[in-house]
């Protein structure tokens, strides 16, 4: 039986990431992640079910992981294992927190700020309602139905075109888990630019009523995935059941990139 990865553990506060499985997550503040993200880059925020099964699956998503300019700990679970492993105590940044940050931004508000990336015409819909009425001023012209993406690399042509012509500061990306980063990583290599790239997925459902209502002390206390599973268990469970296998996976590899299966 293998042994696990050694792993030399600093404070937190010694290094601005800490790598796990191959991806260097931010430790510091969400308000650094915030100033962060609104840089410019890729900004990833890995599920666990993403780290126990597209990380060694999707050599695409692994590059997307492994190359963002921000990875946040979104999973709690991770956070927790990591800690049970390691005994260090990381800060848990979920995308949910972030795009709260990131929403609070006054600057943000004006027109053509945001670019939204939706999952369907009614999300888009319901989203840019939510949106006007936090007084953002965002029209359909900031924002794109994504088509179904095949496995791999992604390439959106049309989706290029329309961020070179409107060039916001932001582009949200409000797609799946596994997807978003591949598309983000297309962006990334070729926009003309570099606008932040949020790979944030259903954060804003949780704000406008798509999903599950997560507050911010459920949010906190990392119960967010049983208010999701508790709304909907036929839809959600098979998303946690995928997870288990993390525990495994980060007790064999902790700070190393595991090999690309299949």
């Amino acid at each position: 039986m293998p042994t696990p990865a050694s792993t030399s553990v600093a404070s937190p506060a010694a290094s601005a990431t800490r790598r796990i499985l191959g991806v260097e997550f931010f430790v510091g503040t969400i308000e650094e992640a915030t100033e962060r993200a609104l840089a410019g880059g890729l900004v990833v925020a890995p599920s666990a079910p993403g780290l126990a099964v597209d990380l060694l699956r999707s050599e695409a998503y692994r590059e997307a992981l492994t190359t963002a300019d921000l990875a946040i700990t979104d999973s709690g679970y991770m956070v927790l294992l990591w800690r049970a492993i390691t005994g260090e105590r990381l800060p848990r940044h979920s995308g949910l927190k972030l795009i709260r940050a990131v929403l609070a931004r006054e600057e943000l508000k004006a027109s053509g700020a945001i670019f939204w990336v939706m999952p369907s015409e009614q999300e888009s819909a319901r989203n840019l309602a939510w949106l006007r009425a936090q007084g953002f001023a965002v029209s359909e012209a900031d924002t794109y139905v994504a088509p179904h993406y095949p496995p791999g690399p992604i390439c959106d042509a049309a989706l290029l075109a329309r961020l070179a012509a409107r060039r916001p500061r932001v582009v949200m990306l409000a797609i799946g888990g596994g997807v978003q980063e591949r598309l983000g990583l297309g962006l990334r290599a070729r926009l003309g630019y570099r606008p932040g790239i949020l790979c944030l997925g259903a954060a804003i459902a949780f704000l406008t009523g798509g999903q599950a209502n997560i507050p911010p002390w459920a949010d906190r206390l990392m119960l967010g995935w049983l208010l999701r599973l508790l709304s909907g268990p036929r839809k959600f469970w098979r998303r946690y059941w995928d997870a288990i296998p993390l525990a495994r996976i980060l007790w064999r590899h902790r700070d190393r990139l595991p090999e690309l299966r299949g």
